[in-house]
């Protein structure tokens, strides 16, 4: 009888549930549970089980460069990082209000992983993440513009709910890299937050946008609702070895 119930829960993929009861069959002291303890139990083990394969799906979604957390970045470090500021950021309330984050500093100061650590918790948040290269997603609307789906491009970066765009101002936008840009944003504007990491200081932003009302559409909807992490400093890379080191 117990093996046909078992058969019955894998079938219905509620195989948390299976492996409980099985569990608890095995475990003399389970029997001294109440009913109502035992099921909680099974449904506890089902819903755990499905929020780590959504959790795994999501960080797969967002493909992040480095895994990082928040709980394991260095304060200690002398490089104007605020840590109340940080920790209220990693609250993800700026996701709901559709706020941005830039991120901007000298290489090597942990402007990548500070950005990934962001991106993880907001995963384990529950919301839709999504990391590119700035070169990168502009050779990935190159693509989508070339095969036909831009639109579906478009609408998935639309419905992400922080997308990170990293290394933004490593190389000039021409005119068309920027109309893309702008695309981009419009179609996420009040819908998503956007994380930019940056060496170049924002107030030189305008100088590598060649088309002068497109650049000024794109910092509006960047910068002006924006919380600001500037980081200074000497590189982290000087301080830790190759086998610690995983700050950009």
């Amino acid at each position: 009888m117990i093996q046909q119930t078992l058969d019955k829960l894998y079938q219905m993929k509620l195989s948390g549930m299976a492996d409980s009861v099985r569990e608890q069959i095995a475990n003399p002291t389970a029997a001294s549970l109440s009913f109502e303890d035992r099921i909680a139990l099974a449904v506890d083990r089902q819903w755990d089980l499905k929020e780590n394969r959504a959790l795994a799906r999501r960080l797969y979604i967002a493909k992040l460069k480095q895994q990082a957390a928040i709980e394991d970045i260095d304060f200690r470090a002398h490089r104007g990082l605020d840590k109340g500021v940080l920790l209220s950021i990693g609250e993800c309330n700026f996701i709901g209000s559709h706020s941005n984050i830039i991120i901007t500093g000298p290489t090597g100061v942990g402007k990548t992983y500070i950005a990934c650590a962001i991106a993880n918790r907001a995963c384990r948040r529950g919301f839709l993440v999504r990391y590119f290269g700035c070169g990168t997603l502009l050779s990935a609307a190159t693509v989508a513009r070339g095969d036909g789906s831009y639109s579906s491009f478009l609408t998935r970066l639309e419905k992400t709910d922080l997308l990170v765009i990293d290394d933004w101002g490593m190389y000039p936008l021409d005119s068309d890299a920027a109309r893309d840009i702008f695309e981009i944003l419009e179609d996420r504007a009040h819908r998503g937050s956007t994380l930019i990491v940056s060496q170049v200081p924002i107030e030189n932003w305008y100088d590598i946008i060649a088309a002068p009302t497109i650049a000024d559409a794109i910092l509006d909807r960047l910068v002006h609702n924006a919380y600001r992490i500037e980081l200074t400093g000497e590189s982290m890379r000087k301080k830790l070895s190759p086998l610690t080191d995983t700050n950009d």
